[in-house]
C-alpha cells in the first residue's frame, strides 16, 4: 500500500493534500476565507498566474526538503504530495508527515511572496491545512490524481465562462451563475467561443490541467572562478552542472501515456 494520522503507515503510499484554509484563526476571531484572501490581495480572475506560480514554488521547496516525495500535483489553492511506498521518513508517523509538509509550505508561501507579488504586500499570514490519506494500490493513487486533474478542468472551465460573463458582458455574479445553471461542458465551450471568441483549448495548460511536479535532471549554468597554476589571478568561467530537481509540467495525467513515460514514480521498490 502507498502511505500515511496518528499511527504509523505500513507499506503504503502516503499522500498529503495541502489547501489554503477557508477559515484562518487569528486569536479567537475567525478571519478571512480563501476567497476573501484572493480579493484582499488583488488576485486576477479567473486565474492569477503569480498565485499559481507561488504555490508551485512552495511545493518545489517541500519536495527539495523531503526528497522521498515522488510526485506532486497542484491546482488552484491546493497541492497533493505522494511519498515513496518504502519511505521511512519520520518513522512513517502520519502526524509528522502532515505537520512538516504543512509548516514548510506555509512558511515558504510567506518567504517567497515578494518574489511573485512585488507590488502587493502580504496583508496577513495565510494558513494551510492538510490531511494524510493512505492509498492501497497504484491504481487507486492514479485514480485520486486523475480526479484532482478532472476537478481542475471542471472548475476552470466554469470560472473562465463565469468571469467572462461578468467582465465582458457586464452580468452580476448572480446573473452569471443563473446563466450557467444546468449547462454542460459543451454549452460552456459554446458560450466562450460564440460570445467571447475564446477557444478554451487555447487557454494556458497551467490553468486547464494544473501543475505536476516530478524529479528530472536539469543542466544548470553557473559562474565559477578558476585559478590555473601558471596564473596569478583566477578567471571567471561558465560551468555546467547537472542536478536532479522538481520540475513543473502541465500535462495530462489521466491517461496512461504519462505513467508509461515515467514508470519510476510508481516503482514497487521505491
Amino acid at each position: 500500500m502507498w502511505g500515511a494520522c496518528k499511527v504509523k503507515v505500513h507499506d503504503s503510499l502516503a499522500t498529503i493534500s495541502i489547501t489554503l484554509r477557508r477559515y484562518l484563526r487569528l486569536g479567537a476571531t475567525m478571519a478571512k476565507s480563501k476567497f476573501e484572501f484572493a480579493e484582499k490581495h488583488n488576485f486576477a480572475k479567473p486565474n492569477d498566474s503569480r498565485a499559481l506560480q507561488l504555490m508551485t514554488k512552495c511545493a518545489q521547496t517541500v519536495m527539495e526538503e523531503l526528497e522521498d516525495i515522488v510526485i506532486a500535483y497542484g491546482q488552484s489553492d491546493e497541492y497533493s504530495f505522494v511519498f515513496k511506498r518504502k519511505t521511512n521518513w519520520f518513522k512513517r508517523r502520519a502526524s509528522k508527515f502532515m505537520t512538516h509538509v504543512a509548516s514548510q509550505f506555509a512558511s515558504s508561501y510567506v518567504f517567497y511572496w515578494r518574489d511573485y507579488f512585488e507590488d502587493q504586500p502580504l496583508l496577513y499570514p495565510p494558513g494551510f491545512d492538510g490531511r494524510v490519506v493512505v492509498y492501497p494500490s497504484n491504481q487507486t493513487l492514479k485514480d485520486y490524481l486523475s480526479w484532482r486533474q478532472a476537478d481542475c478542468h471542471i472548475n476552470n472551465l466554469y470560472n473562465t465562462v463565469f468571469w467572462a460573463l461578468i467582465q465582458q458582458s457586464g452580468l452580476t455574479p448572480v446573473q452569471a451563475q443563473g446563466r450557467l445553471q444546468g449547462t454542460l461542458a459543451a454549452d460552456k465551450n459554446e458560450i466562450l467561443f460564440s460570445e467571447f471568441n475564446i477557444n478554451y483549448n487555447n487557454e494556458l495548460p497551467m490553468y486547464r490541467k494544473g501543475t505536476v511536479l516530478i524529479w528530472q535532471k536539469v543542466d544548470e549554468v553557473m559562474t565559477k572562478e578558476i585559478k590555473l597554476p601558471t596564473e596569478m589571478e583566477g578567471k571567471k568561467m561558465a560551468v555546467t552542472r547537472t542536478r536532479t530537481k522538481p520540475v513543473p509540467l502541465h500535462c495530462d495525467i489521466i491517461g496512461d501515456a504519462f505513467w508509461k513515460e515515467h514508470p519510476e514514480i510508481l516503482d514497487e521498490d521505491s
